[in-house]
Formats: C-alpha cells, structure tokens, sequence
C-alpha cells in the first residue's frame, strides 16, 4: 500500500494526474508573497482535480445521464464549480465582468438533492461539455489573475477578496466527492480507467467481529472562532458546550458482512425497523439491499466508483441515514442493547483518541484526504488510540443529531443560502469524512449535512448509549408578517428612532415609580420585547396574543436563548438575523415571563391581581374594545395601572365601526377621540396620569420600504 504523494502535483505522459496535493491552506502564517503563491496553485491543483473526475465519463452522452433521478445530470456539476467562482466574485463586488451570463445562471442553483416527493422533471437545455471546458478555461484564467493581483493581508480573514477564492476552492472540493457518488451510480457502461481514480483497494477478507468499547464522558465544546487559522464555512463558527455521559461505541465501522446480517433478517421487509420517512423511502426505491450492492448468479458484488468487484465483506457499507437508523433498531433487538448512531458531541468525544488533525499531520491517521485508496479498505486496517479503527476516513459516519447553527451563528454576505436550507430538521450531520474528503471537508471542525435519503460515500458506527438528548430546532422564521414583528421588535433601528417596546416600557415604569412591581400582564405581545423588558422590573409577567404563530418566536427565544429570522429585502431576497437571550441582556430574566396565547376580551380568571397591565398597540386591533377595558378593570390591583398604547388606527377589517372607542363625530357633531373614549370607558376606577405622549415607531417591510408610525402612550392608575 502506497501513499499518494502529498507535497507535488504531477502528470503522466498523457496528461492525467497521478497524485496531488490535498491539504487545505493555513491562512494566518508566512509571508503575503508565499501564501499568495500557495493559494494559486492550491486553486490550480483543485481545478485540474476536479476536472480529472470527469475524465472518467466514456464519452459525452455520459454527462447527461441521470445517475440519480433526484439530482441533476452530472454536466451540471461540471460546470456548478467554475461559475460558482465568477458569480461569488461579483456578488461580493470584487470583479464586475461575467464571462456567460447564461451558464452562470443555469448552472448556479440545484445542487441540494430533492425527496422522492418532491421531483422536478423540469426540462433543461444543457450546455455541451465543450462549451462547459471552455468556460471552466476562462475561468481558471480570470481567477488566476485575480489571485495574482488582488489584495492580499496577513491573516486573510472572512471578509477579505482572498477569503472568496478559498470558498471556491473549498466549494469544488464539496463537489469532488459529491460528484464522485453520482459517478458511482452511473451505469458502469458510462465509466472507464483513469490513472488516478483506478487505484482502488485491493485488499480484502472475512468481515472482522465487532465489539464495544468505552469511550468516557466529559465537556464537549464544538464550534471555532474567527481567528481560527483555516478556511471554514459559517455554520463552522460559534460554540456550543454539551455535556456528554459515558457510553460504548463499536470498535469498527460496520461492515458490509456485519450489515449482510440485518439483510438475512429481513430487514428491508420489516417495517417496524423503519421511521416512517424510512419506509417511504425504502417503498420509493424498492429498497433490497444498499445502492452500491447487487446480487448476480448468487452472489453479492459491489460498486466502487468505475468498477464492480466481489464483495469486500471487510468494507465500511455506504448507507443511508435512513438505513442506518433501521439497522441500529435490529441491532438493538436482536442484542438486547440500546444501540444507535452517535451524536455529533458524542463523536467528538471520540474523535479525541486522533491526536492530529488535517492539515498538521505528517501522514493521514486514516483513509482520508486521498492519502492512501481511491475506494473504501478494510474496517481493520487504520487503528487509532483506545482501540478504535477508522475514527476519522473510509466513509462518513452518520449522526443522530439534525445540523442546526451553533450560538454566534452569522451567514456569510457572499453566500448566504450555504447553510440556511439546511437547518430544516431534515439535514443530519455526519462526521469524519471518507476517502475522497479533501481540504475543509477533512478537518475536525467540519460540519456537513445532507438530507437522510442521501448517498454519500456514508455509513456508520454505532454507540451503546443513554436515550437521546431533546433536539430544539433553532429554524428560520421564514414567514414575512412574523419576521417584520421580530424586526421591529428585536433588530436593528431605523431613521434614528429609539425601539419601540422598550421605550414604551421604560415610560411606563418612569410613570409608575416606586409602585408595587411584583405581577404584570402584557397583552398583545406579540413578538415578546416588551415583556422580556416587563420582566426587569417585575417578578412575574404573563404575556398573551392572540396570534399563535407570533408568540411561537419569544416562546423559542426563552426556550433555546436564540430566534433566527429572515427579512426580506426585495423580491425573494432575504437577509438572515438572530437574536439571542444573551445579547439582549434576558438571560436572567426571561425565566420571570409565562408565553401563552390568549383573548383580551376573553381573559380566563386566573389572569388576575396585576399591578401594572401593559396593551401596545391592541386597543384598535380588537373585535370589541370596550369589552376588553371593562373587563382588564377588575384584573388590576388597587393603586395598580394600566397603560395603553395605539396609533388608533381604527379599521372594520378588524373592529366593527359601532365598536370603535373614537375617532368619529359624536353626537353633539363635535370631534371624539380615542383618547376621550378611553377615559369614559375607564372611569370612575381609572385616573389618567399625566398627559398621554408621543411614541414614534418604524415597522420595516423590505429594505427599501418603511411604515412610519406614531402611537400615544397613556397611563391610567386604578384608584
């Protein structure tokens, strides 16, 4: 067994590559004239390895094969990664030129694979592979230039013009292995030698046994910080500490022969081993056995990536998700143990018996980085500390965690759909790379999801373990109504105006001075900013809406101490934002507040005994207001109070025009405003305090358009 070589690039007599350079770049040392030196021909090496993929294919049809009907054909990737590049550049206003306006918008978007019930059997009108090369020709020309002469410090950090030409070297390392899956499903018709891609494992044997052993518990901190020293994508950033209990984990991955066991049980035929979404699958692919398997004249064989051979029994098998999931319920039952998938901190404990990491180790400590196989080898072959095999490399290692962002989670402005589909609770996580992980994907901090359908070079290690820990979903509020609330009340503010629900709460403390503070009701909370502010000054706070999707956002921001959103900023553009306990200074605080849904003009009579009751901006949203004043009356203590604010925009879409308070000719032909019936429906129990006052507030709906309000703030004490 041979390495391939780590420090050169080189070709035999017909051009191909017969060994490269796979490590990714360290970006805070050296000198501004050696690294940009490095970094050129880091781009050049990923290029040309990239493109030595496709020499695989046997002729052109072979690019317009469906090698999955859930992904597109692979001239699509042929080009996705060149016009990645120019499209990248652009957005982030370091070039203006386009070298195909038409490729560069075709081949953008489509990479994420689709579910079986969600098909697009759109027809496209694909680019010839010619005119595909002679794009990717053009553009490793324009991005060596721009290395050449762009601006270049020491550390190139994420903002930086060099940090955009690391995205595009790490985006095509993404694709080289994504893309050497869809070869592997091609017809074997499609396919032919290379000398690179042709040296696959040969060694094999009987599947070994496995076993567990323990791996010991402890602080797991996951997530790096700005100043780490290697390129990363955004969800690489922030830190998450979990706590992670003693448990067992297999010695091996599991192995094709270990995995032939749940076949012969009948497996693919129980449906109780399955989650519901997995027997979907398994119906939708008539499901037998794993993809890269088939049984010909009694015997089983297997995929590799341009051949089928006899099936190497001492193999990782390539799974599913899915699959696994299934696998580990059989397990489980036939052995009486509590057998699953890891999660991610859990394989990070794990992962602490590698001492090294790509790219400062001297010699790959597993089959990983195109260091060794251009395949799969033996489970038993690449031993690490505590007695595991295959810790990181051979295949990728599913994980029972959904990706989500880490806290300090921020998206990247030059791309910022990276990770953000992602974080959907259909995305699982899995670790450790394969063979063919290069660059970024072969680092320790790397963090990648694919939906639990998707072939990757995939399988995994199970753990005997404690049940799992309750997974909170930190997804994007994607709804525009709920979005522009979180806006208002939790981003940023515009035209100098102070925040709304805050500057409302503070008046009405400065109001109430030294009063009793021990209950206050918000009502018509919304978004929960003003209750949150209520819960500094008071030592209870119940806040109700009658909106159920609005109070989900602070009832998620009190629960997981993060609120992600995303607000629109012209047509389907968006810009994605988070909001955290910590930030906002509730952390102590938030415990005080009890989120509820609820009717103000129908208030349960446990809602009682309230020294201060805050309304902003509800008394003109309500079917009937006057009910609602009548009623809060008997709800507030003696010497407690009341403040309401509106901009008394009054409208029959929501209270009928008998209903309103003011804002009409009363019957003596005089003006009657809100203010003025306020009062009559409070008196004789309520004394105003003060003047009403001027509160100004800006509801932003899109980057470019702005509701600018007034509401009147009024403070009404119970006598």
């Amino acid at each position: 067994m041979t390495a391939i070589g780590l420090d050169t690039q080189s070709t035999d007599k017909s051009g191909e590559l017969t060994s490269v350079v796979t490590r990714t770049t360290v970006l805070n040392e050296g000198t501004v004239d050696a690294k940009r030196e490095e970094i050129l021909h880091y781009f050049h090496q990923s290029f040309s390895l990239y493109e030595s993929l496709f020499e695989c294919l046997v002729d052109d049809e072979a690019y317009y094969q469906r090698a999955s009907p859930l992904r597109h054909p692979l001239i699509f990737y042929f080009g996705h990664t060149a016009v990645f590049y120019i499209n990248k550049l652009n957005v982030a206003n370091l070039i203006n030129e386009r070298i195909d306006p038409s490729l560069e918008s075709s081949l953008a978007i489509g990479v994420d694979e689709m579910s079986w019930d969600d098909l697009n059997d759109k027809s496209y009108d694909w680019p010839t592979p010619a005119t595909v090369k002679a794009y990717r020709d053009k553009t490793r020309k324009l991005v060596d230039h721009f290395i050449r002469t762009c601006d270049l410090t020491l550390p190139i950090q994420w903002n930086d013009p060099m940090w955009i030409i690391m995205m595009g070297i790490e985006h095509e390392r993404i694709h080289l292995e994504t893309s050497s899956v869809l070869i592997r499903e091609l017809p074997l018709e499609c396919v032919k030698p290379h000398s690179l891609w042709s040296n696959i494992c040969r060694d094999t044997g009987p599947a070994p046994d496995n076993e567990l052993l323990p791996v010991s518990g402890g602080s797991v901190s996951i997530g790096k910080s700005k100043d780490d020293p290697l390129f990363g994508w955004d969800l690489e950033y922030g830190k998450q500490v979990t706590q992670v209990n003693d448990f067992n984990a297999s010695k091996y991955l599991v192995s094709n022969g270990e995995f032939l066991e749940f076949i012969k049980a009948g497996g693919y035929e129980e449906r109780h081993y399955w989650t519901d979404e997995g027997w979907g699958w398994v119906q939708y692919r008539n499901a037998k056995m794993p993809v890269f398997w088939s049984f010909d004249d009694g015997c089983y064989r297997y995929r590799t990536m341009l051949e089928v051979i006899d099936m190497p029994w001492d193999w990782p098998a390539d799974l599913t998700w899915l699959e696994c999931k299934a696998f580990c319920e059989w397990k489980s039952a036939s052995t009486g143990k509590l057998l699953r998938m890891p999660t991610e901190a859990e394989w990070y404990r794990l992962r602490d018996n590698v001492d090294t990491d790509q790219p400062f180790w001297k010699n790959a400590p597993g089959n990983i980085n195109l260091e060794y196989d251009m395949s799969s080898c033996p489970v038993n072959r690449h031993e690490c500390n505590g007695g595991f095999f295959d810790i990181i490399g051979n295949v990728w290692q599913w994980t029972e965690t959904p990706i989500d962002a880490l806290k300090g989670y921020e998206v990247h402005p030059a791309y910022d759909d990276f990770s953000t589909p992602t974080f959907d609770g259909k995305h699982n996580i899995f670790k450790g790379g394969c063979w063919i992980s290069t660059g970024n994907y072969a680092i320790k901090d790397a963090r990648y999801a694919f939906r639990r359908h998707f072939y990757q070079h995939s399988g995994m290690r199970y753990v005997e373990a404690g049940p799992l820990p309750e997974v909170t979903m930190n997804i994007y509020e994607l709804d525009d109504a709920v979005s522009q609330y979180i806006e208002f009340h939790y981003g940023d503010s515009y035209f100098d105006v102070p925040n709304f629900p805050v500057a409302c709460i503070q008046l009405a403390i400065d109001a109430i001075g030294s009063a009793p503070n021990a209950r206050a009701l918000d009502l018509g909370c919304a978004t929960g900013r003003s209750s949150f502010e209520l819960a500094r000054h008071f030592d209870h706070v119940d806040a109700l809406d009658f909106s159920a999707r609005l109070i989900q956002a602070p009832s998620q921001l009190q629960s997981s101490g993060l609120q992600r959103y995303a607000i629109q900023d012209e047509g389907d553009l968006v810009s994605y934002k988070e909001v955290s306990l910590d930030t906002l200074g509730y952390s102590d605080v938030s415990h005080k507040v009890s989120f509820m849904q609820g009717d103000a003009c129908n208030l349960p009579d446990k809602f009682d005994e309230y020294d201060l009751v805050f309304a902003g901006n509800l008394i003109d949203r309500l079917y009937d207001p006057a009910k609602f004043l009548d009623l809060i009356k008997s709800r507030i203590k003696s010497g407690g109070y009341l403040v309401l604010t509106s901009p008394y925009t009054w409208l029959q879409d929501f209270t009928e025009r008998e209903n309103w308070l003011g804002g009409f000719k009363a019957d003596t032909g005089e003006n009657f405003t809100t203010l003025e019936g306020i009062s009559d429906a409070l008196k004789p129990e309520f004394v105003q305090q003060g003047a009403a006052q001027d509160v100004p507030f800006v509801i932003r709906e899109t980057r470019r358009k702005f509701q600018h309000s007034v509401a009147e703030l009024s403070v009404w004490k119970k006598l």
